[in-house]
């Protein structure tokens, strides 16, 4: 019972490829946000107004901050419901906050705000975690959150 150990703290490489692995389901939510907007324009505009409309500033704006939002939403509901997205699952990795519990919806929603900044600034936030003495990424310490191992079943 006292074999309690802190879980060791996940990578540079599994995060990227565990993200990478993330990008083929986040591709297909995209294809499908995509069936979705065109169906729409399709029922407002019919089949021929669909295909010679040109979108305003306005319509672009607000159709790619709605596919911000539905994919920020596979990760927020990921981490919340068990702290992995498929692709964390793959490489044996979890978000936690620092104490050890599952992250807030707030912490969630914060990381989905500040990675992408990380990755915007040359992948500066995520080489972060590269440095002791937490070898956490940036949006990591911002948010109170951690990326850690999740050990393997051994024997099976």
């Amino acid at each position: 019972m006292g074999n309690h150990t802190t879980p060791k703290t996940a990578g540079l490489f599994r995060r990227l490829t565990s993200l990478t692995y993330d990008c083929f389901l986040l591709f297909a939510i995209t294809m499908a946000y995509g069936v979705l907007l065109l169906s729409g324009q399709i029922l407002l505009l019919g089949v021929d107004g669909a295909f010679i409309h040109a979108p305003k500033a306005l319509e672009q704006w607000s159709s790619m901050l709605g596919l911000y939002i539905v994919l920020s939403a596979y990760f927020i509901l990921s981490w919340r419901k068990k702290g992995q997205t498929l692709g964390m699952k793959s490489w044996r990795i979890k978000l936690e906050t620092n104490g050890v519990n599952d992250p807030s919806p707030s912490q969630c929603i914060s990381r989905c705000i500040l990675a992408p900044v990380s990755m915007a600034i040359g992948g500066v936030g995520f080489f972060w975690c590269l440095l002791p003495p937490s070898y956490s990424c940036l949006h990591d310490l911002i948010t109170s959150t951690r990326v850690v191992l999740v050990p393997g079943n051994r024997g099976s």
